[in-house]
């Protein structure tokens, strides 16, 4: 399952455990082919949390974050920042990243 975040359910969402975030926006042609890497690792992976924030509608997490270029993957442990991917990457390389975390 894939989580929404927002403004108001963020920080308690990502507060415990290893989350990956996927930030988005509805507009985004590269973001929407990373929607199906990001389910797939959800399903997969049932010891992690798996969010996504829509960059337009939480502009203030993507800015604390300083996302400037979408699709952005962080990943959180404990609420601290770990790793990121920009761009469009593949399975595999979220995947080792993850995998550090652990």
């Amino acid at each position: 399952m894939v989580l929404e975040l927002n403004d108001s359910n963020f920080d308690s969402s990502v507060a415990k455990g290893i989350v990956l975030v996927d930030f988005w926006a509805p507009w985004c042609g590269p973001c929407k082919k990373m929607t199906p890497v990001v389910e797939k690792i959800a399903a997969d992976n049932p010891d992690i949390i798996v969010a996504k924030v829509n960059v337009d509608e939480a502009q203030d997490i993507a800015n604390k974050y300083s996302i400037l270029s979408i699709p952005t993957i962080i990943i959180l442990k404990d609420g601290e920042f770990q790793d990121q991917t920009v761009g469009q990457v593949p399975e595999q390389k979220i995947l080792d990243k993850l995998n550090a975390c652990r």
